[in-house]
């Protein structure tokens, strides 16, 4: 799947995301595989075999408006129907308020009403997303409830662009060098630097020139 323009196609995906068989979705600098069965059946899973599913990545965690809103929009290629995400959320005794597990503050929020962590939050809070709505609805994190998944990681640098660059600088070197070895050959002993003269402005009278001025100021003389 490929995401562009607000809408979704089966193309190949970014060679920025891992290949490790499974299908990643990217979106801006981040990678996204929505856990699914077959013919897109949806696969639910309670909250600690949902973590078990994402190994070099994390559960989704939603940074901004438009990261939420990718996710509301693509899930229906995906899943079929209305379906509760689990969120890398959970509840941080020490800063008394709710964290991401890759340890990022917790920037946008898009509760539903009633959902917005009180005063009192109990430490086994967790929360899901609605795939319908984008709201984020808290949920105990020892429930039997099964949610759908999300795992998410950061695209990583494309060594691709990086190799091409390098041959590019290798490319004009080398040619920079033949043609320095042929200009050579042809005009032997030559610099490649164009030479400059000094010439100034006024030129100096000659010997005879200055006599004949000298001569000519005595004849004035009184």
């Amino acid at each position: 799947y490929f995401f562009w323009g607000g809408g979704f196609s089966h193309h190949a995906l970014s060679a920025d995301c891992p290949s490790d068989g499974r299908t990643w979705v990217p979106f801006k600098d981040r990678c996204y595989h929505f856990v699914h069965g077959e013919e897109d059946k949806l696969k639910v899973y309670n909250f600690e075999s949902a973590k078990s599913l994402c190994p070099h990545s994390e559960l989704l965690s939603i940074q901004s408006a438009e990261e939420n809103d990718f996710v509301v929009k693509y899930s229906p290629e995906v899943w079929k129907g209305e379906v509760n995400v689990w969120l890398g959320m959970y509840y941080d005794t020490n800063s008394e308020g709710m964290m991401w597990f890759d340890e990022e503050p917790v920037k946008f929020t898009n509760w539903e009403p009633g959902s917005s962590p009180s005063d009192f939050v109990p430490m086994e809070t967790c929360v899901a997303v609605h795939s319908d709505t984008g709201k984020w609805e808290r949920v105990s994190c020892l429930d039997d409830l099964e949610n759908g998944v999300v795992c998410e990681t950061a695209q990583k640098s494309s060594g691709l662009l990086s190799g091409l660059v390098i041959l590019c600088i290798i490319a004009i070197v080398a040619v920079s060098v033949v043609l320095w070895f042929l200009h050579q050959r042809q005009h032997p002993g030559s610099s490649v630097v164009t030479g400059f003269e000094y010439h100034p402005p006024f030129r100096a009278p000659d010997g005879d020139r200055s006599c004949l001025v000298e001569a000519e100021e005595l004849d004035g003389g009184p």
